[in-house]
């Protein structure tokens, strides 16, 4: 139903495009094989005549929704004619600079390694024949190091497709800490990639509560699921700070630990100030946010957290689920 809908859309758009003068709802009605199969020809039969009128009415509503301008023009004789004229329905010159070229070759690089990859060249492409300057690469690279985004994860193309269509969707997945994978329910709002690895921003149905994950931890296959969204999904999804804020990165207090020596490294990185305590322990301030109880796990037995008791109790429940499998 779907398909045959489109491509009578389809032929509805090129036959307004097409026509030199206003055509009449009867001769659309015999032009467009769609409509003749449905109702016949024009021939006056009014239960036919209001089907097809409403149908009409229907998939001129939706190609003005999608943006053809189509004009009602008014004859001598009284009769209503319809016409789509091509110097109303032509899109500007597209102009691009150097910076706004290269970040359509960076998105593109994203399905470098997706079925979508020939698609964004397509596209590519056709903003090149459109005008895109001939002396602008869009793959090309733009200073001394060339950015590349890959896509590892199976779950990122059907995350991204129910991102674009807002459908809600069910996958299984692996908490940095859990034995076992847990199913979730999630209405995905968008992707982000943050230091190497992609995650997904969304409402988790289960918990009631906005939720980052990591795709490299989704199992199995994305599903898709019915219905509609019960959150609101914010007008800008901040994913990135969302992420960050997950990750840790964004913190208002500072935390001190016990790490054992020569080992963390990535924790003495961020560390404020590191003491040595002598018999292979040091002892460090850290940032304190959001996710760091979770990142400290780990680490197992390498770091031992001595203040804030908040923090302590996380990791030590942490560590004790991952115990009990």
């Amino acid at each position: 139903m779907a398909i045959a809908k489109a491509e009578r859309l389809m032929n509805l758009a090129l036959c307004l495009l097409g026509t030199r003068r206003p055509l009449s709802k009867r001769e659309l009605r015999d032009s467009i094989e769609a409509y003749v199969e449905a109702f016949g020809p024009g021939n006056g039969a009014s239960g036919s005549d209001d089907s097809f009128n409403r149908m009409f009415e229907r998939d001129k509503d939706d190609l003005r929704e999608l943006g053809l301008v189509i004009e009602t023009v008014e004859s001598l004789d009284g009769e209503i004619g319809y016409m789509a004229r091509r110097d109303s329905n032509r899109l500007p010159p597209i102009t691009l600079d150097a910076e706004e070229a290269a970040a359509l070759g960076l998105a593109a690089k994203v399905w470098q390694q997706a079925r979508l990859a020939g698609a964004a060249s397509g596209a590519l492409q056709k903003l090149r024949a459109a005008g895109l300057p001939e002396d602008v690469d869009p793959y090309g690279s733009h200073g001394a190091l060339e950015p590349r985004i890959p896509v590892h994860e199976a779950a990122f193309e059907p995350l991204m497709l129910a991102c674009r269509d807002r459908r809600p969707v069910a996958f299984d997945y692996r908490k940095a800490t859990a034995a076992h994978p847990e199913q979730r329910h999630v209405e995905p709002w968008a992707l982000e990639c943050w230091r190497g690895h992609w995650y997904l921003a969304g409402w988790d149905r289960d918990r009631g509560a906005e939720r980052v994950f990591r795709l490299s931890r989704i199992t199995g296959k994305v599903r898709s699921r019915g219905g509609r969204y019960t959150a609101d999904v914010p007008d800008v999804v901040t994913v990135r700070e969302t992420v960050a804020s997950w990750a840790g990165e964004i913190a208002d207090r500072s935390a001190r630990i016990r790490l054992r020596a020569g080992a963390g490294y990535p924790l003495r990185a961020k560390a404020t100030s590191v003491r040595e305590l002598g018999d292979g322990w040091d002892e460090l301030e850290i940032p304190y946010g959001h996710g760091l109880d979770a990142w400290l796990v780990e680490f197992g037995p390498d770091v031992v957290v001595l203040e804030p008791a908040e923090l302590r109790a996380d990791v030590v429940d942490r560590l004790r689920a991952v115990a009990k499998g």
